[in-house]
């Protein structure tokens, strides 16, 4: 029996639509009623997620809380967050409910090590990076991190917030290219887009080659998760 999937959603609403056109496309399908049951709350009021963590901002907690429940409460069977920030807060937000919360950078994790990659670029907020939550799933997993120089750290920065999120900044302004050379030039196999945001925006560059897409990993275990029959052997 197929299950119903919930989205907490809203981090940011782009992201959103982004793991939901890919969980459509995952799904095998010959008719509406093959697909599965999503519902979304695109929360646009949870507080910046890299804002709590370095700085003291306000706490996403209690937004996200009350999105999963809200969830919960509508039917949903499991849960998953297109944010990779947010699962630094994953333990407080899988203990409010009663359903299960799939932990993307786990996912994202488990298959770099099923596809053999022993080092991979890690590309994501600086929340996402001070916070660990890459480096705890990846060593679990034998893969080594390579991060971002500071420099580079900062392009990165400008490409999630200026670039998606707030749309003030041309995305072919920002050197993304000197990012992924600097992290090659570190031993970097492939590239891993631990944002959300990322997929969007190298999607629309043109730079998608050799990059991994943590949230088409998330899509694609959530399908199965419900039940789904999906429409690609692997995540990449």
């Amino acid at each position: 029996m197929k299950k119903t999937i919930g989205v907490i959603g809203g981090m940011g609403p782009s992201a959103t639509c982004d793991l939901m056109e890919k969980i459509v496309a995952l799904t095998r399908a010959a008719r509406d009623q093959d697909h599965l049951h999503v519902i979304a709350d695109s929360n646009t009021a949870i507080p910046d997620r890299t804002a709590a963590i370095l700085h003291g901002g306000p706490d996403p907690v209690p937004e996200l809380v009350k999105s999963a429940r809200l969830l919960v409460s509508a039917g949903a069977d499991l849960l998953i967050m297109p944010c990779n920030t947010a699962h630094c807060f994953y333990d407080q937000v899988a203990a409010s409910v009663s359903v299960p919360l799939l932990h993307m950078p786990r996912l994202a994790a488990a298959a770099l090590r099923e596809a053999d990659i022993r080092a991979v670029g890690v590309l994501a907020t600086d929340g996402t990076v001070r916070s660990g939550v890459y480096d705890k799933a990846l060593k679990q997993a034998g893969v080594r991190a390579v991060y971002p120089s500071p420099a580079m750290q900062r392009q990165v920065m400008r490409l999630i917030y200026d670039g998606v999120k707030g749309r003030t900044v041309p995305l072919d302004a920002i050197p993304v290219e000197d990012v992924l050379r600097d992290l090659r030039s570190r031993g970097a196999e492939k590239f891993l887009l631990a944002c959300t945001e990322l997929p969007i925006a190298f999607g629309a560059l043109g730079l998608t080659a050799d990059c991994l897409d943590a949230t088409r990993a998330l899509a694609l275990a959530a399908v199965k998760a419900a039940g789904g029959e999906p429409a690609a052997p692997d995540p990449w």
